[in-house]
């Protein structure tokens, strides 16, 4: 006698992991790159509440000759990549290895949630 039940897929065809892989991959690089710009703004600030980019020097003492909006534009780029990567690291040490070996996507492992 034939079952009427379906049982749900336990395989996803290549095609969707992939379309699955790239979607995380977008989303994971939103979720690095958003909150580290918001606390290089925040860092940025802070850091400039206390130090003068004019009275800013070189390691050898000779001051920077710089204007204050590009001491305060750079600062901002290095303080949000630093952040980034340090976020980026936190995402990959967050994933199984799994993802991290064959590329798929958190969700799509029969046995998820371990």
């Amino acid at each position: 006698m034939p079952s009427n039940t379906t049982t749900a897929p336990t395989e996803y065809s290549d095609t969707v992991v992939r379309a699955f892989v790239r979607i995380s991959a977008n989303v994971r690089v939103l979720a690095v790159l958003w909150p580290a710009f918001l606390m290089a703004g925040l860092l940025e600030m802070l850091v400039f509440a206390l130090v003068d980019p004019a009275g800013l020097h070189w390691f050898g003492g000779t001051p920077m000759e710089w204007s204050a909006s590009a001491v305060y534009t750079l600062a901002f780029f290095a303080f949000w990549g630093v952040i980034a990567i340090a976020s980026a690291l936190t995402q990959l040490l967050d994933q199984s290895a799994e993802e991290v070996n064959l590329g798929k996507p958190r969700g799509s492992a029969p046995n998820w949630p371990r």
